[in-house]
């Protein structure tokens, strides 16, 4: 069962519990205190990072380190290391994405039956920008067997993860903001509220006509869904067609 379908705070708990067994388990191999503490976060990163706020992942990822340093066992570790944490946690969520959304993966039936009101030809270019560990490419290709799927993602690890989970798509690190869309047929994400302007601007300006946005559970205020899909709770899909008219 993935670790976002818990009660808060089991997924806490289990993430604390696998890092503690990773560090006892180097210790006792005879590792070294500094490589078994940041092996341990390593390891207990990626599952942090699914949770559901940022505060959550912050609580699952410090836990470890604040529970060695409450028990006493990190008097072995130098000062310097405890920069370590801070260190992953901005290689994972990168100053520049900041003011995007964070990682929230796209529920699994979230995009059920949007080659019906999106339909695309095969081969079609369809990119996830912003694709996290690679949920929503996952829910695209579902939707898009025969369409070249691409995903898009500034975090360094995030991009290497989500390479190694979806074999199907090519995910490449870059800067959405900063990527051409014109090539794209079909163009996924999911933001904040307050990116969606910038979102559409840029839309507007780049895709071709007859090119789709998706955009996740945030509507783009101001401008007219050519449809609208409504799978999971609090998670509507709006579709946006170029050329895009404003209300």
């Amino acid at each position: 069962m993935p670790l976002t379908m818990l009660i808060w705070p089991l997924p806490a708990l289990l993430t604390w519990a696998l890092a503690w067994a990773v560090f006892v388990g180097l210790r006792a191999a005879g590792l070294g205190a500094v490589a078994a503490f940041v092996l341990a976060l390593l390891v207990s990163g990626a599952p942090a990072w699914t949770g559901r706020t940022p505060w959550r992942r912050a609580f699952m990822l410090g836990g470890f380190p604040l529970s060695l340093l409450v028990t006493g066992a990190a008097g072995a570790l130098p000062g310097w290391v405890w920069l370590v944490p801070l260190a992953l946690l901005l290689a994972l969520y990168p100053l520049n994405t900041w003011r995007d959304a964070p990682l929230f993966p796209t529920p699994a039936l979230a995009l059920k039956g949007l080659a019906l009101k999106a339909p695309l030809p095969a081969g079609a270019h369809v990119v996830d920008a912003g694709c996290g560990l690679g949920a929503g490419l996952k829910a695209l290709h579902g939707e898009y067997p025969q369409a070249r799927i691409l995903g898009l993602e500034w975090s360094w690890p995030l991009t290497a993860l989500c390479a190694l989970r979806c074999r199907f798509a090519k995910v490449r690190r870059a800067d959405i903001w900063a990527a051409d869309w014109s090539g794209y047929d079909l163009v996924y994400l999911f933001q904040r509220p307050e990116s969606m302007s910038r979102a559409m601007d840029k839309a507007a300006r780049e895709l071709r006509s007859g090119s789709w946005l998706v955009s996740l559970e945030f509507e783009a205020v101001g401008w007219a869904h050519r449809a609208r899909l409504q799978n999971v709770d609090g998670k509507p899909v709006w579709l946006y067609q170029a050329p895009f008219q404003r209300r």
